[in-house]
């Protein structure tokens, strides 16, 4: 009987366990929709063996379709994947680097990436520690509260947060550095806001974040640390 109850755990399980289908997730855990043919290239596989894989993807519930014309248009089903998937990377050995581009691409990961809708890396984790110290933020331990400091900070930053959910600000555990980030709808508005402000950039490395210039001068005065010392 309890491995009965526990049945649909080995199934989810075994559908994130493949390296291939593990591929197409983190690819989209940026938040992006992409088509079956860009999830093959990033996977390095055909596209008959993609389609295969996002078939018991989508029977799984981990991700969902949307069509748009001739084109298939595949996302993440919820932030929930986001966290099964780190949380197992968490308790999971070390990644071994096997070339130098895999060097940069993790050096470049680790240190500012998109995570669905939010900043992560250090470059995330130093940010939320920042608004804590600032005391925009208190640390609850599950959750974050806003306090009547971070709303004042929110309005000359360009946030309304009257608009965003503030009532038990979600974190994530971050997989690289097993620390907390900010998360959630308030997390989804400062990264939209810090790409507004060209603070923050895309960089050629997928889902990695490079900060700018500006954003380096604009952080280190706002926020009271350097992005660049976090490399």
């Amino acid at each position: 009987m309890l491995m009965k109850m526990y049945s649909n755990i080995s199934s989810t399980a075994s559908l994130i366990g493949d390296s291939t289908r593990i591929s197409i997730l983190t690819a989209l855990t940026d938040g992006r929709a992409l088509t079956a043919g860009e999830l093959a290239s990033i996977a390095g596989v055909t596209p008959q063996a993609a389609s295969s894989h996002l078939t018991k993807l989508l029977e799984g519930s981990l991700i969902s379709v949307e069509t748009q014309g001739r084109h298939r248009y595949y996302k993440l089903a919820s932030p929930e994947v986001i966290q099964a998937i780190e949380a197992i990377a968490i308790i999971s050995p070390p990644i071994k680097v096997r070339s130098l581009r895999q060097s940069s691409h993790k050096k470049a990961l680790e240190y500012a990436r998109t995570c669905y809708n939010h900043l992560a890396g250090r470059f995330g984790v130093a940010l939320t520690q920042a608004l804590i110290e600032l005391d925009y933020l208190h640390d609850l331990g599950e959750v974050y509260e806003i306090t009547n400091k971070g709303k004042e900070w929110m309005t000359t930053f360009g946030i309304d947060f009257e608009k965003i959910n503030l009532n038990a600000i979600p974190h994530h555990i971050d997989w690289t550095e097993r620390k907390h980030h900010l998360a959630g709808p308030l997390a989804a508005n400062m990264m939209d806001r810090l790409f507004e402000l060209n603070w923050i950039s895309k960089s050629s490395i997928r889902r990695s974040i490079q900060i700018t210039q500006t954003g380096r001068e604009n952080i280190l005065q706002m926020f009271g640390f350097d992005p660049e010392c976090l490399q």
